[in-house]
């Protein structure tokens, strides 16, 4: 793992890092000792990016409300990682069927599943490196990724012991069931009633998949992107409760100011 620039405002550290040409970014409170904290590895959506504004909110909250660690890299061909030829073929290729009349569910399913076998590996590593670090230790770990985000996560959840829950949804069994059925950790589950993207169906079908005794459904009205901003809330409840630490009123941290060891720029997010 090599840090590539630090910043720390408002009591949340920041640093940015690549670790085997994945880039990342690693949020902890500012002025943290040695110590193992609850981590939550955010997965982002599809055409976002690891600081993605959702990412950031979230990731800010469960640092300054929680005192827990988060971390987030860039999926292939998003962010700071450069195009993959093979995916570009694919989403032209998809773009052309769905024109002739094809549904997208099932394309973007299958191309999830494609991304996921990639990204399972990738993302078990750096959660080795970053657990490795003395501020942020091997405590638990929760998982959040909503849409491409839950399309890569049911596999990384059913295939990492270390992950003890997770919130997932915006996501169908076209392609996840399978993993989904190697899922036993608590599971909050995120489904917009007027989904575009996903079919309503196909996201009950990958909530029923699950095979955890506790499993939480949160419906919405609203179509794919309008997750009401209280989901959040609710996440931070969720994660409370399952990795051992109490979330509330934001925590007394320290105010700090940028700095770059490194002198290097931050990386370029678009």
């Amino acid at each position: 793992m090599r840090f590539l620039s630090e910043t720390s405002s408002d009591g949340v550290r920041e640093q940015l890092f690549t670790l085997g040409g994945i880039p990342g970014v690693l949020w902890t409170p500012d002025g943290g000792e040695a110590a193992s904290r609850p981590l939550v590895f955010l997965g982002h959506g599809g055409g976002r990016h690891k600081k993605a504004p959702e990412v950031l909110t979230l990731a800010h909250r469960l640092v300054t409300e929680c005192g827990f660690a988060a971390v987030c890299v860039d999926v292939p061909a998003h962010g700071d990682r450069p195009e993959v030829e093979e995916y570009d073929r694919l989403a032209t290729e998809n773009q052309a069927r769905v024109e002739a009349g094809e549904e997208l569910a099932p394309l973007i399913a299958a191309f999830q599943a494609r991304v996921a076998r990639q990204t399972v590996p990738e993302w078990r590593a750096v959660l080795d490196a970053v657990q490795r670090l003395d501020h942020v230790g091997a405590g638990p770990v929760g998982y959040w990724g909503v849409s491409l985000g839950c399309g890569l996560g049911v596999p990384f959840v059913a295939a990492e012991r270390r992950v003890r829950a997770a919130v997932l949804g915006l996501g169908g069994a076209s392609a996840s069931a399978d993993a989904a059925a190697r899922i036993t950790v608590p599971v909050q589950f995120l489904v917009q009633w007027e989904d575009e993207r996903v079919p309503r169906e196909q996201s009950l079908a990958l909530f029923d998949a699950l095979a955890s005794e506790e499993r939480t459904l949160h419906a919405n009205p609203g179509r794919h992107g309008e997750v009401p901003p209280f989901e959040l809330d609710g996440a931070l409840g969720f994660f409370s409760r399952h990795l051992g630490r109490r979330c509330g009123r934001p925590l007394n941290l320290r105010r700090g100011s940028a700095v770059s060891p490194s002198g290097e720029p931050h990386s370029r997010v678009p």
